[in-house]
């Protein structure tokens, strides 16, 4: 794997690839890549090559040492203010940048999808080192019951941490999930490491997850819930790929959506308890995908920052892509942000 980074570093179309994008850290001519041989820019290869954010790369001009994340990687020989170094030396530090530590995931998926939703997630945090799970709970997936109580969709979660002796977990709840790792959180608070919110609605004490959304949109969902027949909230097309899917293909919208089985609505319906939530020092983290338009975007009613200001203290890392796509064409990416929201 290395060998076969190195020699794409090396390549002269990668090269000059990362020579034009690299104009951001100041002018790199040709002949001055030329003159530094093999060597590479190191900010722009990082950035670009190793997708390693600026933010996360500083030169330290006392040390001489370009550091990553606060850490010394390696000392780069400058050429006219622009850092160089081999291919080798800027492979082996980002490979130890992007190095994951061991983490236990444990995803809850929202309404309107069912565990498979988390399938190539699961795969990509596996591929890393990471123990990842996805329970599916009550009434959903093969569980399917339109009279499924958000009472009996925490303990189903709660029953499968418990019997399944897991401890230290990253729970990650999307979507309505957020509300279901509140509650889960409250009756295992020890054997969670971090929450985890991705574009989540979190209640208040006494609220309901309906709430969290605009008078309108509660309005048109209770029509839809009166029109089902079995107390469910089947979801229209037109609503689903402009708010879920906004940023996929036709082809990929329309394949999600065949797994969007009518949501039961007593869940979202149903104001919860969460004094003993609010009262609970987990760390806890916000993940917002800014494309994300479920929620409508803004101040009251969107996820960042209407919901994720509930946490009161937390890390917030954001992202590009929306309300259900990423999990599905770029679970790579979505895997990284996790980790970022994750990680200590």
């Amino acid at each position: 794997m290395m060998i076969s980074i190195n020699k794409k570093l090396a390549g002269t179309v990668i090269a000059a690839t990362v020579l034009l994008t690299g104009a951001q850290w100041g002018h790199v001519s040709t002949a001055q890549a030329m003159e530094a041989s093999s060597s590479l820019p190191v900010k722009a290869t990082l950035a670009n090559v190793f997708h390693i954010s600026p933010d996360r790369i500083y030169f330290d001009q006392t040390t001489g040492f370009l550091q990553i994340d606060g850490q010394n990687a390696f000392k780069p020989t400058i050429n006219n203010g622009v850092s160089y170094a081999s291919s080798d030396v800027i492979a082996e530090a980002a490979a130890e940048a992007t190095k994951q530590q061991p983490m236990t995931f444990v995803l809850i998926h929202g309404s309107w999808a069912d565990a498979s939703f988390w399938d190539k997630t699961v795969a990509e945090l596996k591929s890393k080192g990471h123990a990842a799970y996805a329970p599916e709970y009550a009434g959903h997936g093969k569980l399917y019951d339109p009279n499924v109580t958000h009472e009996a969709i925490v303990e189903s979660v709660v029953n499968y941490i418990k019997s399944n002796h897991l401890t230290n977990i990253v729970l990650v709840g999307h979507s309505f999930g957020g509300s279901i790792i509140q509650k889960v959180a409250e009756q295992v608070p020890d054997q969670i490491h971090r929450l985890v919110f991705f574009d989540a609605f979190v209640p208040l004490d006494g609220q309901s997850v309906a709430e969290q959304l605009p008078p309108e949109l509660q309005g048109a969902f209770g029509e839809l819930v009166k029109g089902s027949g079995n107390n469910t909230i089947p979801m229209p097309y037109p609503l689903f790929r402009d708010g879920f899917v906004n940023t996929a293909s036709e082809t990929l919208a329309k394949q999600i959506y065949q797994s969007a089985k009518p949501e039961p609505a007593t869940p979202l319906l149903q104001k919860l308890d969460l004094k003993k939530f609010y009262t609970l020092n987990i760390p806890k983290s916000y993940l917002y995908f800014t494309s994300d338009m479920a929620a409508p975007q803004g101040d009251t009613y969107g996820f960042h920052p209407a919901q994720s200001r509930h946490l009161g203290q937390f890390r917030l890392i954001t992202g590009e892509g929306d309300h259900m796509s990423a999990a599905y064409a770029k679970p790579a990416y979505l895997e990284e942000k996790l980790y970022e929201a994750a990680r200590d």
